[in-house]
C-alpha cells in the first residue's frame, strides 16, 4: 500500500477553526491505495513547511498533499502552480508579515505540482461537489508550503501537491460562499482517490 501524508493548518486570521484541519482529521485511515498520515501544520511562512518536510524524513510518504483554507472560494480547488513570492495581507501566526519577498532566493519563478490536478478537480466534480483547478495559490502561507515543498523534491519518486478548502457555513458572512464540513471531507477522499 501507498503512503500519504495530507496536512491541515491551524486556525489563523481571529479565526477559531480551520476547515482544512477539520476535515483532514477526520478521513479515513486509508483512501484507495493509500494509508494516510494526518498532520496539522502551522500558518507561519517557513515553519509550515519545515514541519512537512521534517514528518516527510521520518515517513518516506509517495505523495504530500497539503490542504489549506481559502475563505471566499465556492470549490475545492487543487492548485496548478506555486510561485516564489511572499506577500502577506496579514500576519501570520508568528508575526511575520512579508511583502514582495521570494520563498527562496534565486530559485525558479514558479514550480507545478506533481499530482494530477485535472483529474483530482474532476474527480471532485463526478462526487456532486464544486471542484475546479486553481491557477494561483496566493502569495500567503499556503503557496509558500507548496513551493518549499516542490522545490525541495525536484526530480524524485516523492510527488508534491495542494488543495484549497472553502471556509465551512459557521466561518462566512452572510452571502459569502461555504460549504458543510463533511462536503470537504468526501471532496478530498475523491482527490486521494485519483492519486494513481
Amino acid at each position: 500500500m501507498k503512503h500519504l501524508l495530507i496536512t491541515g493548518f491551524d486556525p489563523f486570521g481571529g479565526e477559531t477553526v480551520n476547515p482544512s484541519w477539520e476535515a483532514v482529521s477526520r478521513l479515513p485511515d486509508t483512501v484507495g491505495d493509500y494509508r494516510l498520515t494526518r498532520l496539522q501544520i502551522p500558518t507561519v511562512f517557513g515553519l509550515a513547511a519545515e514541519t512537512v518536510l521534517t514528518a516527510a524524513a521520518q515517513d518516506a510518504p509517495d505523495v504530500i498533499l497539503c490542504v489549506g483554507q481559502a475563505g471566499g472560494r465556492d470549490a475545492v480547488t487543487p492548485e496548478r502552480i506555486a510561485i516564489n513570492m511572499a506577500s502577506a495581507r496579514i500576519p501570520d501566526n508568528a508575526g511575520n508579515q512579508p511583502v514582495e519577498t521570494s520563498v527562496i532566493p534565486g530559485a525558479p519563478d514558479g514550480m507545478f505540482s506533481t499530482v494530477p490536478v485535472c483529474a483530482m478537480a474532476e474527480a471532485i466534480t463526478a462526487a456532486g461537489l464544486p471542484g475546479k483547478i486553481s491557477n494561483t495559490a496566493g502569495t500567503f502561507v499556503c503557496n509558500d508550503t507548496l513551493y518549499r515543498l516542490l522545490h525541495h523534491y525536484p526530480g524524485t519518486p516523492v510527488r508534491g501537491g495542494f488543495i484549497h478548502v472553502p471556509w465551512l457555513p459557521e466561518q462566512a458572512t452572510e452571502g459569502a460562499p461555504s460549504m458543510p464540513l463533511h462536503d470537504i471531507i468526501t471532496a478530498l477522499t475523491a482527490a486521494i482517490g485519483v492519486l494513481g
